[in-house]
């Protein structure tokens, strides 16, 4: 790996290091008509085919041989002179998604705001996108809202077209199947070299057309190790609540992508420093901006951590556990205002649940069977204090045990809650059925089972102040 490193870095030392002044950087905000493509022959870049998917190879050959045009584009090419291998393969074309679909019978046409058609091989697909152009004239193929944002957008055009409608420069680079070139109209090779990642043309106006940039752009920065353009940078802090007008299933899949991909603890940072958690998680980055003693961000940011890590040794991740977490101090503050209005406990945390998720739902859709897992995570908190008796027995059968056990640990190791519940729960596990009896009796001369009404450990640490 260290060698490869090498070698990528050694290719753009050698591409880059004769002459800065042959960066197209100054044609980025000049548009389409003011640009020329640099082109980098197969000497100038490190780009294999024998690194390229078969089956992306299949598509790219299979429409050059019907005379069209076709391109390996975004973050395939990026990641492969990154040196990383592609999560997916995308290609684009100057053909039609019924011109795609007539060359592949194995193909379906997808999406109304943005029509594609995907090519599929067994459990993979390739997506094909066709060329978009740069209307600007009213069309019944471009519907943009009142307030900037493209609503539809099936205006075809061509290359050259194609390159000033996406988002980075890095991730507008073309892979030309025909001689094995990239094309690059907008310097993305340079800021390749120079790890920056660059929005292409006017921020604001590109911010106002689509809000989620502003997320992609937090998320590619924190994934490659880039740092924002501060042309890109400066414009997020401003236009972080055109995010209130994105549709909260969008959001909710973007708050995936940003959370469960490895990167969960910069991430989190990042959004917070722009603005832009707030815009995802209200409730949340109000309890944050009330923090006492560092809680609840320490909370937060071990339950991030326990998630990159999951992630790094290839395990799987569950949304609603970290949602549970990101959601858990605004549940305990709603909860804790009930009880003390007169609320019995336990109906206090069920009414919290519903007020908060009813709240975050509108902003992030968050599926159903994610809340219900949500709410069993945390209802079983409250029981886990209840150690006679049968309750711990029947404690252990619940399927979401592990998950609301593995959440009582983070509690426990940033001070919300008690570390011998935790230790007694762990050997309670180990235990033979013998040691497992003697630990639920009750103690000697209690005339109940259980243990009575438990203390209510407190979330939050308590700052030291003199008296």
């Amino acid at each position: 790996m260290l060698y490869r490193v090498i070698v990528i870095f050694k290719f753009f030392k050698k591409i880059f290091s004769a002459s800065e002044s042959e960066s197209p950087v100054s044609e980025i905000a000049a548009g389409p008509e003011e640009s020329r493509a640099k082109i980098y022959s197969r000497s100038e870049h490190c780009i294999s085919r024998t690194q390229i998917s078969e089956n992306a190879l299949k598509v790219l050959q299979r429409l050059k041989k019907a005379d069209y045009e076709a391109y390996l584009v975004g973050g395939c090419v990026r990641d492969l002179l990154l040196g990383r291998e592609p999560k997916d393969f995308d290609v684009a074309t100057n053909a039609s998604p019924e011109q795609v679909k007539q060359v592949f019978r194995n193909c379906r046409i997808i999406g109304r705001r943005f029509r594609l058609a995907h090519v599929f091989f067994g459990r993979e697909i390739i997506e094909v996108a066709t060329f978009r152009g740069s209307e600007t004239a009213e069309s019944d193929q471009q519907v943009v809202h009142e307030d900037g944002r493209l609503l539809r957008d099936n205006v075809f055009g061509t290359l050259e077209e194609d390159v000033w409608r996406r988002d980075f420069t890095v991730n507008a680079l073309y892979y030309n199947i025909r001689d094995f070139s990239v094309v690059d109209y907008t310097g993305g090779m340079q800021d390749h070299a120079n790890a920056v990642l660059r929005l292409i043309g006017d921020p604001g106006v590109r911010y106002r057309e689509d809000p989620v940039r502003m997320l992609r752009a937090i998320r590619f920065a924190v994934k490659l190790g880039f740092t924002l353009h501060p042309d890109t940078e400066q414009p997020i802090y401003t236009q972080a609540e055109l995010l209130k007008s994105i549709p909260a299933a969008r959001l909710y899949d973007e708050a995936l992508k940003l959370f469960l991909a490895g990167y969960g603890v910069q991430t989190f940072e990042m959004l917070r420093h722009y603005g832009l958690f707030a815009m995802l998680f209200p409730a949340t980055d109000k309890c944050l901006e009330t923090q006492d003693h560092d809680f609840p961000r320490l909370f937060l940011i071990r339950a991030l951590e326990n998630s990159d890590a999951r992630f790094a040794e290839g395990k799987s991740l569950t949304p609603y556990f970290l949602l549970a977490a990101l959601l858990w101090e605004p549940l305990q503050m709603a909860a804790e205002k009930r009880i003390q209005q007169g609320e019995h406990e336990t109906v206090a945390y069920q009414n919290a649940a519903n007020e908060v998720l009813s709240r975050q739902i509108k902003i992030t859709a968050m599926p159903r069977h994610i809340t219900q897992s949500m709410r069993d995570v945390w209802f079983l908190q409250n029981k886990f204090s209840k150690t006679f008796g049968t309750r711990p027995y029947r404690l252990l059968e619940q399927p979401k045990f592990r998950a609301a056990y593995d959440f009582l640990q983070l509690r426990a190791e940033t001070g919300g809650a008690d570390p011998e519940l935790v230790e007694w729960w762990t050997q309670f596990q180990l235990a033979d059925e013998e040691t497992q009896r003697k630990m639920t009796a009750p103690p000697k001369g209690s005339a109940t089972k259980g243990k009575g009404k438990p203390r209510r450990y407190r979330t939050r640490k308590k700052p030291d102040t003199p008296q």
